[in-house]
């Protein structure tokens, strides 16, 4: 794992705790949002580990 992947990962993660604070909020389309964000960041992540 590179220090890149490890910070895609993590990021991903962070979103993540972001789809769900909207989701509490209401905010479903900023929900909607950042989970695109999320997905991406984490699928980067993957493809960088190998």
């Amino acid at each position: 794992m590179t220090f890149a992947s490890g910070g895609m990962i993590f990021i991903g993660l962070f979103l993540l705790g972001g789809v769900y604070s909207a989701i509490r909020q209401k905010l479903k389309v900023l929900a909607a949002l950042t989970g695109v964000g999320a997905a991406l960041a984490i699928t980067a992540g993957v493809m960088w580990w190998q």
